[in-house]
């Protein structure tokens, strides 16, 4: 199964994504905060960025689900900023404080290239929601020189229907966050009330485009949608709502049920997040998980019904 971006190059569509995904950025609509401003002149929104990627690390990632990161690490790019402002976010250095550095579309490329001769997996883009013209047009350059392994969209799931659909046959595996499913919480602890219906739509989108997730022999992911939840304290988010939502997509959609949320950042101000989840939480939300009739939980040994 060889990555679909590589077709895309040949017949010339890459290009031409490239140049629609530009034109956007003249009055920015990459993402649902639409924010209009000119990136192209310097000007910033939401997500505090120009024209040219802005990447804080990359390296071969050996803390993901295991589908990505194989025997040899799944390789991670960090884009820096985010169009989300999560209070509790725990790379909040890099997606609030702006920890990275500007370089070209030739040095994003080499980047993937790099990771790619280390053995890694895939591309792994770390918030790449308001980079996807740096991405495209970095593959424009790439896909000669060599680049062929499969391209993980990892985002905070606040994504624009249109652009996905654009964007259509670039990413291989789709890895969204679906962070919560109410709106007032949405807009609380990540700036964006209408988070739940977004996202949404997006995870429709994006299994549209892929599918469930599917593995090689060795069990490596090829293409395919892996959805993230991060499971919260006091249930703010929803978790039973969200759980629901993704196994009506899919009842074979790949799911992690994250446990690690710990008070970050800013947090503290909001009385509910103050402490991790308890085990009973979080055992919680995986029998939530496996009524819904969803089996394929990152980490947990599939069960079988009686």
């Amino acid at each position: 199964m060889k990555p679909t971006y590589l077709d895309l190059f040949k017949n010339g569509r890459l290009a031409r994504c490239a140049e629609e995904l530009r034109r956007r950025l003249t009055s920015c609509t990459l993402c649902p905060h639409r924010c209009a401003v000119n990136r192209l002149e310097g000007k910033t929104g939401k997500c505090r960025s120009g024209t040219l990627p802005i990447v804080s690390s990359f390296n071969a990632h050996f803390g993901e689900e295991a589908p990505l990161v194989g025997r040899y690490g799944s390789g991670t790019i960090f884009f820096t900023n985010c169009n989300l402002a999560c209070i509790f976010c725990q790379n909040y250095d890099i997606s609030h404080l702006g920890r990275g550095a500007e370089i070209s579309f030739d040095e994003l490329a080499d980047a993937m290239l790099a990771l790619q001769k280390r053995g890694c997996h895939n591309i792994n883009f770390v918030s790449p929601t308001h980079m996807n013209y740096a991405v495209v047009e970095a593959l424009l350059i790439a896909v000669p020189r060599g680049l062929d392994i499969p391209l993980v969209y990892n985002s905070g799931g606040y994504d624009a229907v249109d652009v996905l659909a654009l964007l259509e046959g670039v990413y291989d595996i789709y890895m969204p966050d679906f962070k919560y499913m109410d709106p007032e919480t949405a807009w609380r602890l990540s700036g964006a009330r209408d988070y739940p219906e977004v996202a949404m739509a997006a995870l429709r989108e994006m299994h549209r485009q892929v599918g469930d997730l599917v593995l090689d022999t060795n069990g490596t992911a090829r293409r395919g949608l892996l959805v993230r939840h991060l499971v919260l304290p006091n249930n703010c988010a929803a978790t039973d709502r969200v759980i629901n939502v993704v196994a009506n997509l899919s009842r074979n959609t790949y799911i992690n049920l994250m446990d690690q949320y710990r008070p970050e950042y800013r947090a503290n101000e909001c009385f509910d997040m103050r402490r991790r989840i308890t085990l009973e939480e979080y055992d919680t939300a995986v029998e939530q998980a496996l009524r819904s009739g969803l089996n394929r939980i990152d980490g947990i040994a599939p069960r079988i019904r009686k």
